[in-house]
Parts: C-alpha cells; structure tokens; sequence
C-alpha cells in the first residue's frame, strides 16, 4: 500500500504498538533521510504486522503512534481498543512509521543548543518542510532534496520574492493535477519545471507507490509472536530484555499501568536524588522480582507468571519506596552515574531495607550509623574488586538475599555472612596484596578513584558535592612552570608522571574546592578556609598531609611517601597482612 494508505491505519487505530516496543528514538536526520528515500523511489524495508483477534485484544497492552514529538515526553499514549475489535499491531517498523506519522501529521520539538531544560522555549515545536527550489540536500546525510525541521516563521521566510519551504504535510491534501500543483505553487510564488517535479516526487512517494510492504502473523500463540519479534529485532539496535518482558506485566497488572510506573520510577532514580544516576529498565524489573521473593529473577518468560506480576503490583508501592531510599543512600554515600561503576549493587540494598522495613530515618538518623558505615564499606570494596557485580549476576543476587532474609534485624547488615556466601560464589571481597598494589594505577577522575579515596579518607561528607582534587595542582606541572619552580630538567618528567595518580590526589568539598583553585597545597591550608589551628591540624593528620615539603622540588618525596601511607592504610581497610 502507499504510505498515506498506512497512516490512515494508524489515524483510525486500525493499527496500534504492542507493549514490547521501545521508546521512539530516532533524530530528526534519521527522518529526513527516510523521506528523501521515497522521494528518490528508493525501498524503506518490509514490516512486520501481527494481526490479533479480537478475542484476544483485550488480553495484550497497546499504544498509540506519536505525531507529536517533545524530547521531555517522548512516550506515546496508551491506545483504547474497542471491545470486541481486533487490531494490528506493528511488530515490526516502528520507527519508521513514528516518523512518517511526525513528518505528515505532526511536529519535532527537541532542546535547542546552550539553553537550559526547564526552559519552554528551549523546545520550539518543528515541521518536516521540504524546499523546492534547491537541487541538492545535506551531503553529509547524502540527501538528494533539502529537508529539514523548521518552525513555522523559518519556513515563511521569502526569498527573492518567493516561499521556497513547502510544509511536507500539505501534500495529503494535494490533488494529483497540473492545475492543482501550479495553483499550489503559485501560492508560493514559484514557477518553473524545477520545484514542480520536486513537489512531484514527494506526491508520488507518499501517496501513488505502493511502498509499504509487510508480512502479516495470523497465529494468536503469543510465544511464537514474541519469537518471532526477538528474531527480527535482533539484526539492528538490540532491544532490552525489560522492553519485551515488560509487556507481560503490563498486561497481567490490573490497577496499575506497569509500563508507565517502572518508566516514572527509572527516570525518579535518575534524576530525583539531587545527582545523577543511570539506572537501567532491566534492572528495576529484576529487584522487582528479587523484592517479591520470586524464586528466579532472571529474565524468562517462566519467571513472569501471573502469580509473580501479581505480587508485584500488589507490593509495588513499598518496591518503589524502597529502590528510591536506597538510591538516596548510595547518594549519600557521594556515589553518582560518574562513580557507581556497577548499578547491581542498589538491588541488595534494597532488599535490606525492604525485608527490614526501614524508613527513611535509616539513611540520616544517627541510630543507623553504625550500619549505615558497614553498608558502605561493603559497597566500596564491592566496587573497587573486579568482576564482582558482572558474570553470574542472577546467582549471586539470589544468594545475597538469602542472607540478607535469614539475618535477624537487631544484628545490623550481615557483613560477614554476606562475604562468605560471595565468596562461596567466587566473588570474594578480600584483596590480595597485588590487587593493591594495582589500585595505585589507577589516575585521576577515574570512577574507582573516587572509591579508593572515600574508604581512604571518610571524613568528609559525602552527600554533599564533593571533587576530585589534586593536591599539587596540574596546572602548575607545565615544563616552564616547573623550571621555574626549581625543578632540574632531568626530573621534569618524573613530576608529570605523577600528577594525575593516586597519591596526589584527594577529596574535597565543592566550594574548598573552588577555593584552592591551583594554589600550592600549604598556602591553601594557611588561608582563611580553617577557622581554627586545631581543625587544620585535623584535616592534615587525617589527610596525611603532614608529609607535605615546603616547595615543589620535593612534591617525589611527598608523593612516595604518601603512597606508603596509603598502602598501609588500605591494607588495613581490606583485612590484608602488611607483613605479608
């Protein structure tokens, strides 16, 4: 069929999206590019179409077609199938159809570079406009026409007396006429053979050839389907495991739509914690089924029963409190997208708080800080051992909640029964001396650095922003600036080597920060940002900055120095012989 055919498909809810879809994700370009195909006669791609009956429409979950697009709310409606009506559901060609659906009948807003979100302005709303007169398009997406997004005001802008920007949807209300297409042309004070076979080739593409072409599934075995739909999706971007499972809660959840609250909630622990985090679908789907005490958390059509998605909707409300509350703990931890450097560690702790039922007093109140210092050292050393949180995933989860069930409350988070059950797993949090010895290649801002640091150094408070901080500053380790300094040239490169590691760096709070800037360390430690000789001497002590020269020529000393501090330190944070 042609495309204007499709599209009144998708207008009369003919033919709607399935849950198991993702996101439209697709760029203006990408839209453009697919129009300059039709116009140029060029294939779009088959589709796939499952055709459901209706009697078994009302068991499945849907969604309308976006015409709208706004980069805030880039989510489509939940579609109202008629009772008693089957409907068609694109299992295939998404993306294309979203974008033929915005370049005819809908607009493109997306956040205008260098201004702020919260900004309304930022999104001015954009049509797909194609311009007659011009013979070529952007070479860099190797159009052959000019299309582009442009407000309303930019596509009225004349040129030598003419409006050369056609606004593409126009073309659904063209008549397939000389006269008619002259008379449109003439509207826009333009003539000639050019802009005519151009405005030609936009009316053939979209409404005379038949480019559509799909194969349509009859069967109503919705395991085939799903097959059927992991094996076609698999040769371009790869969907998640959440996005075609989630479609099995949606439509076995009753009060709840489950796409739209596990969709709410990732974007709640991203952003609502005063940090940024980049929490994943898939992962709030498997601490849902780990905080429900399904027997299995992995992603199987068999671990998404009616009996399990019962009891997940059924306990969602306390589910949500308690990844929320966790992912405020991890904040208070000073841990954000940049330094959590693996996402699985929140599921454990929010089973802990779950099972226990701790509010929100657990991660301020000074009753829980004890514990609160135990789940922290856990979780570093967590995140500064490899391969902990990566192969075996499943397992692991399944027997940390085992523990975590079994523990009494009154006896606080089971750090010792829950590194003997990882290490039963493979997963031990116990260091050998080489693997410290390695933690000191690590270089600055690097996420497991910051973790090194905070076990290192733990008086700072970490909810609050908190930098990375050279103690001798970059800047001032230029070649000049060092000889200058007094370094001898022979040692400059000694000094460079240094700068970025660990030794030299420490924490800071943001504003201390700001206020050494690339001061020299003990002038920064003699100004105004102590307010006694006692809480700076703390801070040195703590820091172990007594090790500090009076100048530069002996920032090598300092360094292999503090180094050994650190060593010893760190050996006695992870339990390892210092002798040995």
């Amino acid at each position: 069929m042609t495309v204007a055919e499709a599209l009144k498909n998708i207008h009369n809810r003919s033919w709607v999206l399935p849950a198991i879809q993702r996101e439209f994700v697709w760029g203006t370009d990408q839209i453009c590019v697919l129009f300059d195909s039709l116009m140029r006669g060029y294939p779009v791609g088959s589709f796939l179409l499952w055709d459901v009956a209706q009697e078994r429409a009302g068991q499945f979950a849907f969604y309308d077609f976006l015409a709208e697009y706004h980069e805030k709310n880039p989510y489509a409606r939940v579609a109202q199938v008629t009772a008693g009506r089957g409907v068609t559901a694109v299992l295939d060609g998404q993306q294309r159809f979203t974008s033929l659906n915005i370049g005819l009948y809908g607009s493109y807003a997306e956040r205008l570079p260098r201004k702020w979100a919260n900004n309304p302005e930022a999104y001015p709303r954009k049509r797909l406009h194609l311009n007659l007169m011009s013979s070529t398009g952007d070479e860099e997406l190797g159009l052959a026409y000019d299309l582009r997004f442009l407000t309303d005001q930019e596509a009225s802008a004349q040129e030598n007396g003419s409006r050369p920007w056609y606004k593409v949807a126009d073309v659904l209300r063209l008549d397939n006429s000389g006269p008619a297409m002259m008379a449109e042309l003439e509207q826009h004070g333009l003539a000639g053979s050019r802009p005519f076979d151009v405005l030609y080739k936009l009316y053939e593409g979209v409404r005379t050839k038949t480019v559509i072409n799909a194969y349509l599934e009859e069967s109503q075995d919705a395991d085939r389907v799903l097959d059927i739909f992991v094996r076609v999706n698999s040769g371009g971007t790869k969907l998640s495991n959440s996005d075609l499972l989630l479609s099995m809660a949606t439509n076995q959840w009753r009060e709840l739509d489950a796409r739209e609250e596990i969709r709410t909630l990732v974007s709640e622990l991203n952003q609502g914690q005063g940090r940024p985090f980049s929490f994943s679908k898939d992962l709030v789907l498997k601490a849902g089924l780990l905080l429900t005490d399904a027997p299995d958390c992995r992603f199987k059509i068999s671990n998404f029963t009616q009996a399990n998605m019962e009891r997940l909707e059924k306990f969602w409300p306390q589910i949500r409190t308690s990844l929320l509350r966790a992912v405020r703990l991890l904040a208070s931890f000073g841990l954000s997208e940049r330094t959590l450097t693996a996402d699985s560690v929140l599921i454990p702790l929010a089973y802990y708080l779950h099972v226990h039922g701790y509010g929100d007093s657990y991660v301020t109140a000074d009753a829980h800080r004890k514990d609160r210092e135990a789940v922290r050292s856990w979780v570093f050393r967590g995140l500064l051992k490899r391969g902990v949180w990566g192969s075996g995933l499943d397992t692991l989860l399944l027997r940390i909640r085992g523990v975590i069930s079994q523990a009494p409350r009154e006896a606080g988070f089971p750090v010792a029964a829950l590194e003997a059950a990882m290490a039963s797993r493979g997963k031990s949090l116990q260091f050998s001396a080489a693997e410290i010895e390695e933690l000191f290649d690590l270089q600055y801002s690097k996420a497991r650095t910051f973790a090194v640091l905070a076990m290192l150094y733990p008086g700072l408070d970490l909810s609050q922003e908190v930098h990375q901080d050279h103690v001798f500053p970059r800047s001032r380790f230029r070649r000049a600036s060092l000889t200058k300094a007094g370094v001898p040239a022979e040692q400059i490169d000694e000094y460079a080597s240094r700068v970025d590691g660990l030794p030299n760096l420490q924490l800071l709070a943001g504003t201390p920060n700001v206020e050494k800037s690339d001061g020299w360390p003990w002038e920064w430690l003699a100004g105004p940002h102590f307010q006694t000789v006692e809480g700076r001497n703390e801070y040195v002590l703590r820091n172990d900055l007594d090790l500090l020269p009076d100048d530069v020529t002996g920032f090598v000393d300092f360094y292999e120095q503090r180094k050994q501090r650190i060593r010893q330190r760190l050996l006695a944070l992870v339990g390892v012989d210092p002798v040995a």
